[in-house]
């Protein structure tokens, strides 16, 4: 579905991508973790097509992507941003917010595929007419989710979908995730700092560590410590010792 040939990012003198390479299936799930400023969040940017200054080779469904995208790629492919806030505007309704998409791709049916959006992420239907503010987190972030659907995409993005989020419910926005992508049999691309997070995600994984892709893992590897390069390590028994009780 998705492949990523020698991919280099520079922002003015800083490259921030340094000729990364991976492919996803087709209905495959696969995570890249990495600290801040590893350059993961920037790869997804240029996947999804919101920054056009990039130079290597981007495939989708076997074609050769442009930096500029047709409107055909925007439906293919949504992202679901890290803050649910941020990302949804206040002064719109739920209702609006799930219209928008359908009114930018000319989608019909537009009060049936809401309803039914709302129902597939877990929200009441008397959610439709309340502001983001009226939400929780959790809420805001199934509207997210909810909106990267309604358009019907083949492909998820996700920037750190969790990590605004508080503990109790990350699992359940992880939960429901898993349980969208193997009934619409989705391919997912998904980006975070927690390797907790992405290991319950993806069955495959890259380890970012400035700018470089230095290990391509299974999910099973990293839980088994099955681990080559030293960073990856690092990562893991970070991810330990934050999960110990206090």
């Amino acid at each position: 579905m998705i492949e990523i040939n020698d991919l280099r990012i520079t922002f003015g003198a800083l490259d921030v991508v340094k000729g990364v390479s991976f492919s996803v299936a087709n209905g495959a799930s696969f995570g890249i973790v990495g600290e801040s400023g590893s350059g993961k969040s920037t790869i997804l940017r240029a996947l999804a097509g919101l920054n056009h200054h990039w130079h290597g080779e981007i495939k989708f469904g076997g074609m050769t992507l442009a930096a500029h995208r047709s409107r055909n790629f925007f439906r293919q492919v949504q992202m679901v941003f890290q803050d649910p806030y941020g990302s949804l505007h206040p002064r719109q309704t739920i209702d609006r917010i799930l219209h928008e998409p359908l009114l930018i791709h000319r989608i019909d049916r537009a009060e049936q595929r809401i309803t039914q959006a709302l129902s597939e992420v877990g929200l009441p239907a008397a959610v439709r007419f309340r502001f983001p503010h009226q939400l929780s987190g959790g809420q805001r972030q199934r509207v997210a989710i909810a909106r990267a659907l309604i358009a019907e995409p083949e492909v998820l993005l996700l920037d750190e979908p969790t990590s605004a989020l508080d503990v109790s419910v990350q699992a359940e926005i992880l939960n429901l995730l898993s349980d969208l992508r193997e009934e619409r049999k989705l391919t997912y691309i998904m980006v975070s700092h927690n390797l907790a997070v992405v290991t319950h995600l993806c069955r495959q994984i890259g380890v970012m560590q400035q700018g470089k892709m230095v290990e391509l893992l299974s999910s099973e590897d990293l839980r088994a410590r099955r681990i080559q390069h030293p960073h990856t390590a690092e990562l893991f028994d970070l991810s330990l010792t934050l999960e110990e009780p206090t």
